[in-house]
């Protein structure tokens, strides 16, 4: 079963490598790594170039890093997809042997663990962010599963489409909502740190940030048929506290 890695690159010089270095460890023999830059002005594909486990690089302009995981999307073969952003890496080298194993024939979905981190030591966890008590009722309350642990059937793309391009910051939670809600696609819950995270990511930034998300957030549940608002989506914040370490 081959599984398809999504890597989402733009002027990624400083952490890419990273990145690139624990796709290539895996110890799955079939994994599809493919590269979506938009246009770097760096050394980012410079070091990609370096790594031949590479399948397939991209690189032009977008429209958003949502707009370049649909074309990493459309660009793949493998039967499994996942998303591992280029400031992010695998958190040990038999993750994705791990999720593979994983996946039953009758699984479409699968849902895991990330680890925070400080970006100037990578050695140092800030927050353990798990999928452990998540179930989709959640999704009310402004709680999806992380995203760079979940993987997807190609098939479930093909039936449900895409990320919405024109949200901003929370595509993701969209899908998410649209395959483990309304399409109650059959998912796992895998007890693994499968991925570790610099802070500091797109919409982990600022208060403004935190707005938009909000906002989104409520939109993707009213498109799903779920009701929320920015009041309910408030109590998440301190629930999150309990994530720290």
């Amino acid at each position: 079963m081959k599984i398809t890695v999504i890597t989402v690159t733009y002027n990624s010089g400083s952490t890419i490598e990273d990145t690139m270095k624990s796709v290539e460890a895996q110890t799955y023999p079939d994994i599809e790594h493919i590269i979506i830059d938009g246009a770097s002005t760096d050394n980012t594909l410079e070091i990609v170039r370096k790594f031949p486990h590479v399948t397939k690089i991209v690189s032009e302009k977008d429209t958003g890093m949502f707009n370049a995981i649909n074309k990493g999307i459309i660009h793949s073969t493998g039967e499994i997809i996942g998303i591992l952003n280029s400031d992010d890496f695998f958190t040990d080298n038999t993750i994705v042997e791990k999720v593979a194993n994983a996946f039953a024939p009758d699984l479409q979905a699968l849902i895991g663990d990330i680890a925070f981190v400080q970006a100037q030591n990578l050695t140092k966890v800030v927050r353990y962010y798990s999928s452990k008590n998540w179930k989709p009722s959640k999704f009310r309350w402004g709680f999806m599963p992380p995203h760079p642990s979940f993987y997807l059937r190609r098939e479930c793309f093909d039936e449900k489409g895409l990320y919405k391009e024109d949200y901003r910051l929370c595509a993701d939670y969209e899908l998410m909502i649209r395959m483990l809600y309304t399409a109650n696609y059959k998912y796992k819950y895998l007890p693994l740190n499968m991925v570790t995270m610099r802070l500091g990511g797109m919409s982990t930034k600022n208060v403004k940030a935190r707005y938009i998300i909000n906002k989104e957030i409520v939109r993707a549940c009213k498109e799903n048929g779920i009701y929320t608002n920015m009041l309910i989506l408030s109590i998440k914040y301190f629930k999150k506290i309990f994530e720290y370490v």
